[in-house]
């Protein structure tokens, strides 16, 4: 069994910053690589940032220069920087591992936190 726990969501203030944390745990051998998604209401889901296991980075078009993904394999931890937020940013972000068990490898989902960025 594998759990991602999500945190550092909240309100914010156009401009502002948060800091998005994500920490699998369970019967991990490895974790391969680690995403952030969002979901605003009414659109679907879609890519915010990756990042795989030896450190490349990919970012959705309306978030580079911003946002910034970085991990602790240590850990197994992913964490998402969000900086210069703008109101389009509030949605429920969503991290997604893909994760190598000792049985099987897995797509593993956190349960969301929602992004609040309003004056």
């Amino acid at each position: 069994q594998v759990q991602l726990v999500e945190s550092g969501g909240g309100l914010v203030q156009p401009g502002g910053s948060l800091r998005l944390s994500c920490a699998a745990s369970g019967s991990i051998r490895s974790v391969n690589d680690m995403g952030w998604y969002r979901q605003a209401p009414g659109k679907q889901r879609e890519l915010v940032a990756e990042i795989t296991n030896d450190y490349n980075t990919n970012y959705a078009d309306a978030v580079k220069g911003r946002f910034t993904i970085s991990r602790d394999n240590r850990e197994n931890t992913a964490y998402l920087q969000m900086n210069s937020l703008k109101p389009e940013d509030k949605a429920v972000y969503y991290c997604n591992f893909v994760v190598r068990t000792w049985q099987r490898a897995m797509n593993a989902w956190g349960q969301g936190t929602q992004v609040t960025v309003s004056s």
